[in-house]
């Protein structure tokens, strides 16, 4: 039960019929694996911390650059060669120390990756690594956990949400190939500050709906902003029968 601190935290938000106590609750209660705390992790794990997600589990194994700093927004100034997922959590816990927050300084892998998603109730894909991604997408469909998906690169952004518990929705791997090694890394590419903070808000967004059951979530839809023009479309996507990992057997 939500304590009286708790109950004017979240006031504003509890406010929402939508949403209401029950839907906070639940938040509460919810344990949520963001991977990647860079561009798009920060602005994920700020607004899940603030709305009241009990714990956040934050994998990364980079250490904070100055080179971050443009778009990184968890992390600060006196904090460069600190790992990555300490320097947000100590952001996150000073934000709101309700959320217990859990800093992984470790690479993904097969292993430790099961264990996490086995455990959690939504996955938030922020990292720029497409090993990572399908990795994390055919785990989604083994255990049944919705895989909220995000990615930022120059002036263009995209999320969608691929959620296995709905024998409709399309996975990761239904879109795109595993065999790709285009480079589509910040580092190599550039990219514009605010508009990881536009994607990562909408993941955050998409995963508190999904967790407490809000609205339409983007399952079978691809979200594309286009920040030059400031133009947003949804893009219905189709579940490939012949998917390697969620097609029929």
């Amino acid at each position: 039960m939500l304590k009286d601190e708790e109950l004017l935290r979240y006031s504003r938000q509890i406010m929402l019929p939508e949403l209401d106590i029950a839907g906070q609750e639940k938040l509460r209660s919810a344990t949520v694996l963001v991977v990647g705390v860079g561009g798009l992790g920060s602005p994920v794990a700020m607004y899940l911390a603030a709305a009241g997600v009990g714990k956040l589990i934050l994998v990364d194994h980079d250490q904070v650059d100055l080179s971050n700093l443009q778009r990184q927004i968890a992390h600060t100034t006196d904090r460069i060669g600190e790992s990555k997922v300490a320097s947000a959590q100590r952001t996150l816990q000073s934000l709101n120390p309700h959320c217990d927050v859990v800093a992984l300084p470790v690479k993904l892998d097969e292993q430790n990756a099961a264990e996490w998603v086995s455990g959690c109730q939504v996955v938030v894909d922020c990292s720029d690594n497409f090993a990572v991604r399908f990795l994390l997408n055919r785990l989604s469909v083994k255990y049944r956990v919705p895989l909220v998906s995000g990615a930022a690169i120059r002036l263009d952004g995209q999320v969608s949400v691929y959620d296995p518990r709905n024998a409709a929705s399309p996975c990761y791997r239904c879109l795109f190939d595993e065999t790709g090694e285009e480079d589509l890394r910040c580092t190599t590419n550039g990219v514009l500050a605010p508009l990881v903070g536009l994607v990562g808000s909408i993941q955050a967004t998409e995963t508190i709906k999904v967790l407490c059951g809000l609205g339409q979530p983007l399952t079978g839809k691809l979200l594309i902003v286009d920040a030059l023009t400031m133009q947003f479309r949804s893009v219905k996507l189709k579940k490939n029968p012949a998917c390697e990992v969620c097609g029929a057997p």
